[in-house]
């Protein structure tokens, strides 16, 4: 056998094993976070009484806020109540730029609407622009690529701004408890973007 034709047999043979391999072990493909520019992937969520959220369709309506919460590592996190607050209080303004507010509790499955419940107490006189929907065991949190993997961790803290045709316009992962958004702040970011 000539050198040339043993390497084609051997690279042949490697060939023909890498294809068996891909198909015993298929690749799976890697959750990333998605960037500005990137199309938000959707998803439909519920909200603790049960009704869905579906993003696509608050998109049809003009801007959506998506705020991950760190949700329930164990304890509701004052500073996630305390930056739902600060929207809360802000929600006009908002709904005055056709502006959807979604935030994301992301936890264990069990019993993650009762903390959600607690989290945020009179859930049923939200404003109309404004939803706390569930993500129980992270589908989403590991869609979007934000789990937090320390011990008794969830989600970082992140917001995406996503436009009308469901691009994202801005985006701020938080790497701390405190590192997050304010309504003020994205207020000023929907004022700044000029893709919406």
């Amino acid at each position: 056998m000539s050198m040339s034709f043993q390497s084609r047999v051997i690279r042949s043979i490697f060939v023909v094993l890498a294809a068996v391999v891909l198909l015993v072990f298929p690749v799976s493909a890697q959750a990333q976070t998605p960037d500005i520019g990137m199309k938000a992937p959707d998803f439909t969520l519920s909200t603790a009484s049960g009704t869905p959220v579906q993003l696509s369709k608050l998109t049809e309506k003009g801007l959506v806020v998506l705020v991950f919460l760190r949700g329930y590592p164990g304890y509701n996190d004052p500073f996630c109540q305390q930056q739902v607050r600060d929207f809360l209080i802000s929600w006009q303004p908002f709904a005055t730029r056709n502006t959807q507010l979604v935030f994301v509790y992301p936890g264990p499955a069990k019993d993650i609407a009762e903390h959600a419940k607690k989290f945020l107490v009179d859930q049923d006189q939200l404003p109309e622009n404004f939803h706390l929907v569930l993500d129980p065991d992270y589908t989403l949190t590991n869609l979007y690529d934000l789990r937090w993997k320390a011990e008794q961790e969830t989600a970082y803290p992140a917001t995406f701004l996503i436009n009308s045709k469901g691009n994202i316009v801005y985006r701020k992962i938080g790497r701390t408890y405190s590192e997050r958004t304010t309504a003020f702040g994205m207020l000023r970011a929907i004022v700044s973007v000029k893709d919406h």
